[in-house]
């Protein structure tokens, strides 16, 4: 055991480590910051008991538009009225339940209420009849329209519509949820290397902290081994805590092979540790430090598929995004939670995330910069 605690790497990690995580931010930011987020996202995007529109009537002619609600109230659904609200609620055994809350209001009030999301859809009326603005480009407001025309054109067509011939999937791996938790991993683990190792470095540089640690006897190889080992370790514990978190309340299951993706999380951990090392290589000041691991972190965030998928970006774009690192590990995570994917699925991805992250390893230590 003495030799051991002798050993440079072994004081290095942890040191390293204890410098980490003695800052309560850490514990936060890393680790329960992406459970809340986890949580906050499935409930909004997993409830499907009732779906809720809402609507801002605008009335000229009070009289006319209310005979039309009135009117086309569905026999035998909820429906409660006062001087400013009137709320439609109709049932649906396999598509889930819809509710429409029509609020009374002015044109200029429904269009701030449209521009803060309060509002799905405006409703004016115009010689008693109903006119629809939204924005069209809004698939909430197309979905809200689509349902409330057909109700208000066939309302009992709509309230006892054939859908037998509608099977809803209830398999695992089809939610937001499923979705959005190997996203949330393969960002958490970028963010971490990127701003633990990156940073640290840089801001050490700026204090002239490296400069004196290359002065002593220690391997220079030994102080980035020790990062690197320690941002692995605290991303395999910040994944294993959102992913039992996920667990217990959506219950997120593991369809592929562990092996593989211990695999695939250590060739991330890898491509991104050379990328960080590349980036911190040579300045010696955090502010631009700061806005070169921006520059790296950003653009993969939006892109890479994290918080929804990047084929809603033009078809020419996608071959290009999937060459980007966070691309490939958010890919091969997810096939593995959601596809069961196994060996075969993952190899290339990890061998590609592995030899990327070499490269930019050799080429960070070529230019590298200890003052």
């Amino acid at each position: 055991m003495k030799p051991i605690k002798n050993n440079q790497i072994y004081q290095l990690t942890v040191a390293y480590f204890l410098e980490t995580v003695r800052e309560p931010e850490v514990l936060f930011w890393g680790m329960l910051f992406p459970v809340l987020i986890s949580i906050g996202l499935g409930l909004a995007f997993t409830q499907t008991a009732e779906t809720k529109f809402r609507v801002a009537v605008v009335e000229q002619y009070p009289a006319e538009l209310d005979s039309l609600l009135r009117l086309y109230a569905l026999p035998g659904s909820n429906k409660s009225s006062d001087r400013e609200a009137v709320v439609w609620k109709v049932t649906d055994q396999t598509l889930g339940n819809t509710a429409f809350h029509f609020t009374r209001s002015d044109r200029p009030a429904a269009i701030v209420g449209l521009k803060r999301g309060e509002a799905d859809l405006m409703v004016t009326d115009s010689a008693g009849r109903m006119r629809y603005h939204f924005d069209p480009h809004n698939s909430q407001a197309q979905l809200a329209y689509m349902k409330l025309t057909a109700l208000m054109h066939a309302p009992a067509a709509a309230a006892h519509e054939d859908d037998s011939d509608i099977e809803p999937l209830v398999l695992k791996g089809v939610r937001y949820i499923d979705f959005l938790i190997p996203g949330l991993i393969a960002f958490g683990l970028m963010s971490s290397i990127m701003w633990g190792i990156s940073y640290t470095i840089i801001e050490r540089r700026s204090q002239k902290l490296l400069r004196r640690m290359v002065a002593t006897p220690m391997r220079k190889s030994n102080f980035l081994i020790a990062m690197m080992f320690v941002r692995t370790v605290m991303n395999l514990v910040e994944a294993l805590i959102l992913f039992f978190s996920a667990w217990l309340i959506f219950d997120i299951r593991i369809q592929g092979n562990i092996g593989a993706l211990t695999v695939l999380f250590l060739a991330g951990n890898v491509a991104f540790t050379g990328i960080a090392v590349l980036v911190s290589s040579r300045t010696s000041k955090t502010e631009v430090g700061t806005g070169w691991i921006n520059a790296v972190t950003m653009p993969m965030m939006i892109l890479s598929g994290i918080f929804f998928s990047y084929h809603n970006f033009p078809d020419w774009s996608a071959g290009l995004i999937r060459l980007l690192p966070l691309t490939a590990l958010t890919d091969g995570i997810r096939s593995l939670f959601n596809e069961g994917a196994g060996w075969i699925e993952i190899l290339p991805s990890s061998i590609g995330l592995t030899l990327f992250g070499a490269v930019c390893f050799i080429v960070g230590m070529k230019w590298f910069k200890w003052y």
